[in-house]
């Protein structure tokens, strides 16, 4: 008989193309449930599986074609919050922009499966390291959409589904990313078993002690510090970019809900971004009002004003003392592309000169650190979309925050999802350092989340109000803080290049295939 030489065939596809496209889109939805306001986060392991087999076996064209329909259907609806006020023309841009991404970079995932298992083709390699590199594929990809371009959106991260579910507090350990990572390779492991492995039970291991630490390992513990009374102020006032209002309507909003918190011997006030619509560095009436609050609750007051110093324009925090004005200002470090400031202003200008003009004047981002001294505690600050970015909150508790005080303004977003989703980043942020978080909104909703995620205090949405609470403080850091960073780098350039080293020995093992020479004699049979 003659002689025989192989290499491991290529994948084939597991869908056809239309089927694949018709489960993407699926796929795509189906996440959506996993986020708020639904929040069904064991969505997760049937989402990702259903989002993976139809990239396996495509050729790039095609996997840019199924990635591209998995991010449209995901992101029509994940983002629709941004139509609210400014219609369909940004809410379809930035869908389509992530879609594209999304598919860009899920090409890699794609070359994942057809190269590593052409390399290490038992099943059992098929049922650790392929997933885990698809795992940490997948985390890259969050990575890449929340970081380019212009600082990127890192919103839609499978970590943050888990925020109110048991495997919430893995994140303490190994940060939102180290999560997503984790569930990933759980659900790309089943995917696995069912394609190559079913009848070798045991190469389920791996992927079953992954799935049992993710329900059973507790929350990395904090050390008590004792708390701080801290008031709150939701004024509920017409604090959207649309709204009709008259010159400081916010402030006065404001002003009358704190009124109830006189005599209540707290040691901060809080106000939410945006509570004051003028610029207290600059207007002598604003900054007397602030002065009389803060002299009236004989507390320093946390507000958040647009502020302009040295000819440019900032989103500011300050912590205002009376009699002192602004003893510590805070700008924000990750402005909103679009809605804070314009990239490239003179080339949108052109393509949507309506929409781009309604944004006259650009902010600046901070480089100031995200902690502030009030009453002899560290707080730990991040206003609206601060939050979504880790480099911010772990900037933070690196700094010394022993709780954190947030900021944000979703009065543009009335009545959809988008402050649910931002409350679920507060609560992950929560339980990631091991310290409590006050989420405060302009009109809601407002909570008070304790180190392990659990609400202690909250104010409905649409609702003026004011809460007082002892909020507890912590110290040490969990070690998502401390190794958070290096696992985005080994996850993220760790993964491409490992997916490249996977595609260079291919190409280096079917070079060598040919051109070895066949047995003398023997029909030699190449299949590659």
């Amino acid at each position: 008989m003659p002689a025989t030489r192989t290499t491991a065939a290529p994948e084939r596809p597991v869908l056809p193309l239309w089927a694949a496209l018709v489960v993407s889109a699926g796929a795509g939805l189906l996440l959506t449930t996993a986020f708020p306001s639904l929040a069904w986060w064991p969505v997760v392991f049937v989402a990702v599986p259903g989002t993976l087999v139809p990239l396996i076996g495509r050729r790039v064209w095609s996997s840019l074609l199924v990635g591209f329909v998995f991010g449209a259907a995901f992101f029509l609806v994940n983002v629709s919050f941004t139509a609210r006020y400014l219609g369909p023309v940004p809410w379809l841009a930035l869908t389509f922009l992530e879609a594209a991404l999304t598919a860009v970079a899920g090409v890699t995932i794609t070359l994942a499966y057809r190269w590593l298992p052409r390399l290490l083709a038992a099943p059992w390699w098929r049922l650790t390291l392929l997933p885990a590199l698809v795992a940490a594929l997948w985390t890259m990809r969050e990575q890449f959409l929340g970081s380019w371009p212009y600082g990127g959106f890192p919103w839609a991260r499978i970590g943050v589904t888990q925020a109110s579910s048991p495997l919430a507090p893995v994140a303490s350990w190994v940060g939102i990313s180290g999560l997503t990572f984790l569930i990933v390779f759980v659900a790309a492991a089943a995917v696995e078993f069912v394609r190559v492995a079913r009848r070798r039970p045991l190469t389920a291991l791996p992927a079953l002690v992954v799935l049992i630490a993710l329900f059973l390992v507790p929350q990395f513990p904090t050390t008590d510090a004792g708390s701080l009374r801290v008031g709150a102020v939701q004024g509920n006032g017409p604090a959207g970019y649309f709204d009709t209002r008259s010159r400081n309507a916010v402030l006065e909003a404001q002003l009358t809900a704190s009124e109830a918190l006189v005599g209540q011997g707290i040691d901060v006030l809080l106000w939410p971004e945006g509570g004051v619509d003028s610029d207290p560095l600059t207007s002598a009436t604003t900054a007397a009002a602030l002065d009389a609050l803060s002299e009236s609750v004989d507390a320093p007051l946390l507000m958040n004003a647009a502020t302009a110093r040295g000819g440019q324009y900032f989103n500011s925090s300050m912590l205002w003392v009376a009699g002192e004005g602004a003893t510590d200002i805070y700008d924000k470090r990750h402005l909103v592309p679009f809605g804070e400031y314009v990239p490239d202003r003179s080339v949108y200008a052109q393509l949507a000169p309506d929409l781009i003009g309604l944004l006259q004047l650009d902010e600046t981002p901070g480089t100031a650190a995200p902690v502030m001294d009030v009453a002899g505690t560290t707080v730990g600050l991040a206003i609206c979309f601060d939050v979504i970015y880790d480099d911010v909150i772990w900037d933070g508790a690196a700094d010394g925050a022993e709780v954190y005080l947030l900021q944000t303004n979703n009065a543009d977003f009335r009545g959809t999802d988008e402050n649910l989703q931002q409350l679920a980043f507060a609560r992950m942020r929560a339980i990631e350092t091991g310290r409590a978080v006050v989420n405060l909104s302009t009109v809601g909703t407002s909570q008070v989340i304790a180190p392990d995620g659990s609400v202690i205090d909250g104010l409905e949405e649409d609702t003026a109000g004011a809460m007082v609470t002892d909020v507890p403080l912590r110290t040490g850091l969990t070690p998502a803080v401390v190794i958070g960073p290096w696992i985005q780098v080994v996850l993220g350039w760790g993964s491409l290049v490992a997916v490249a080293a996977c595609g260079v020995l291919v190409w280096v093992r079917r070079r060598r295939t040919i051109a070895a020479p066949a047995p003398e004699g023997a029909g030699a049979a190449i299949v590659g």
